[in-house]
């Protein structure tokens, strides 16, 4: 009778058994779309402070004061739409792609992974939603972002949709890809130290490891991904403000100022300074690690609620 009992328990402990990367993906999913609610303003401030060539903004707060003055409120959400959908579309294709990566880099006997098998399949992962996801979504974005202005009728974009037509209409497809090569580096860069930063910090300040069964509570989620998302701002800004300008440059009405990402690196550091090239720094510290505070609170909940109900000891 005893062993009759605990046949159905070896069965749902099955080593071979990991969470899928579907439920990665659902999980990014969700803690994507309440990252952007919540979020918004500060990309909003360091877009305009990114973009800001003659000191018109003082700082982060006099940045957001002047926009909410000039501008109204709900400036501050300009661009919610796409940068929600995109937001939701890239943590589901990163947190599933990475997954599919790991599975890929994991020995075959432990089922365990080495920190040169995380950060290859972090790099993979943001390499893959650069391409596929950021960068138009991007483009579209930070040209509405841009639009400074109360009427609606003086606004060269009259929204996400209409912006994403008339930069394929003036520029070609290949406008709304303008900045690619940045933001490949950045989101690439920044999701293989993100990943291998997010499982140390379990490690050490939880005692959390891979396949233990154990679920963080969401705050201890909320501080490990905090901590990991402060990595990828410092090793990444000067991608990020060379993204922001390329992406922000329209062709129409005469020559590109920026030809390229070295190109706009150079000039930047010629006309600006070094420090130009971190232009921005401090709302990226201001929203990247709440962001993945805030996703990975969510999405841990969400895989270890489908590990404790249809897996024991998985390997995340």
């Amino acid at each position: 009778m005893k062993k009759q009992e605990q046949e159905p328990q070896n069965t749902g402990s099955s080593p071979n058994k990991t969470i899928p990367p579907y439920m990665k993906a659902v999980s990014g999913s969700l803690g994507g779309i309440m990252e952007a609610c919540c979020l918004q303003p500060i990309d909003v401030i360091k877009t305009r402070l990114q973009l800001d060539r003659t000191g018109t903004y003082k700082g982060i707060a006099h940045c957001g004061a002047t926009v909410s003055r000039t501008e109204g409120v709900r400036a501050l959400w300009k661009g919610l739409t796409p940068f929600a959908t995109h937001l939701t579309l890239k943590y589901t294709l990163r947190m599933g792609s990475n997954a599919v990566f790991q599975s890929a880099f994991k020995d075959s006997q432990t089922g365990k992974i080495s920190n040169q098998g995380r950060l290859l399949s972090g790099f993979g992962a943001g390499v893959l939603e650069a391409l596929v996801i950021v960068t138009p979504f991007e483009v579209v974005k930070i040209r509405l972002q841009q639009q400074k202005g109360l009427t609606p009728e003086l606004l060269k974009y009259k929204g996400p949709v209409h912006c994403a037509r008339l930069i394929i209409r003036e520029e070609g497809l290949r406008g709304l890809w303008a900045g690619a090569a940045p933001t490949v580096m950045r989101n690439g860069t920044n999701q293989a130290a993100m990943f291998t930063a997010k499982n140390a910090f379990d490690v050490i300040l939880w005692k959390k490891h891979e396949g233990d069964g154990k679920t963080l509570q969401p705050w201890q989620s909320m501080i490990s991904g905090f901590f990991a998302g402060t990595v990828g701002p410092f090793c990444t800004g000067p991608f990020d403000v060379v993204k922001t300008r390329l992406m922000a440059q329209s062709r129409q009405g005469g020559e590109l100022k920026y030809k390229g990402m070295i190109h706009a690196i150079t000039t930047i550091y010629a006309e600006e300074g070094l420090l130009a090239l971190w232009k921005g720094l401090l709302p990226r510290l201001m929203r990247i690690p709440p962001g993945q505070a805030i996703m990975w609170a969510v999405a841990d909940q969400v895989t270890g609620l489908y590990e404790r109900r249809y897996l024991r000891n998985a390997p995340l």
